[in-house]
């Protein structure tokens, strides 16, 4: 792999609430960043320092969502593949390749990969994702603050117990995705 390389990774499909984000970064050669690995696997504090380093030392980085009005209106795997595109876009250069994380990546004008587990093993990718957890574990504190009682900072919007049953004590607020269950299944009452 030569040239402008995109790495891209998303956070957030699997949520009950929030935005699916996506990142894509291009590193530069010239400046390595130490410490880079799956965003899954770093502390909070380590990831907020490497969001810092990446977003001051990489060539370029974007960002791209899809929100909660559109993951219910298309569904959630084409909204990610939205969310993507749109981090690519948000570049303002463009790769000479797309490495995306996992196994189905969305259309781009330049040659895209897919990387089951890229994450784990490619720098552009791990960079991504970092930068796209950073960003939406603010957002989610946000959410928190304008939608309290679901605990919205410490679950990120996943399905935890105290999520589930804060659903069915106060039904869903605007930040839900209709088209998820418990979320669908609330509506209903």
């Amino acid at each position: 792999m030569t040239g402008r390389i995109a790495g891209v990774d998303e956070v957030g499909r699997g949520p009950l609430a929030g935005a699916v984000v996506a990142a894509a970064v291009i590193l530069d050669p010239g400046r390595p960043i130490p410490g880079l690995a799956d965003s899954k696997a770093l502390t909070a504090r380590r990831r907020e320092s490497l969001d810092v380093l990446i977003r001051r030392d990489a060539l370029a980085w974007g960002i791209g969502r899809a929100e909660v009005e559109e993951i219910d209106a298309v569904n959630i795997l084409e909204a990610t593949g939205r969310a993507m595109q749109r981090a690519v876009a948000a570049l303002g250069v463009v790769p000479q390749q797309i490495l995306v994380d996992g196994n189905r990546a969305p259309e781009f004008a330049v040659p895209v990969e897919c990387v089951v587990k890229g994450d784990t093993r490619i720098d552009e990718i791990r960079a991504a994702s970092i930068i796209a957890k950073v960003y939406r574990d603010a957002e989610m504190a946000d959410l928190d603050a304008s939608y309290p009682g679901y605990g919205l900072a410490e679950n990120k919007g996943y399905g935890t117990a105290g999520h589930r049953a804060a659903l069915q004590r106060l039904g869903p607020s605007p930040c839900h995705r209709r088209s998820f269950e418990p979320c669908r299944q609330r509506e209903l009452f």
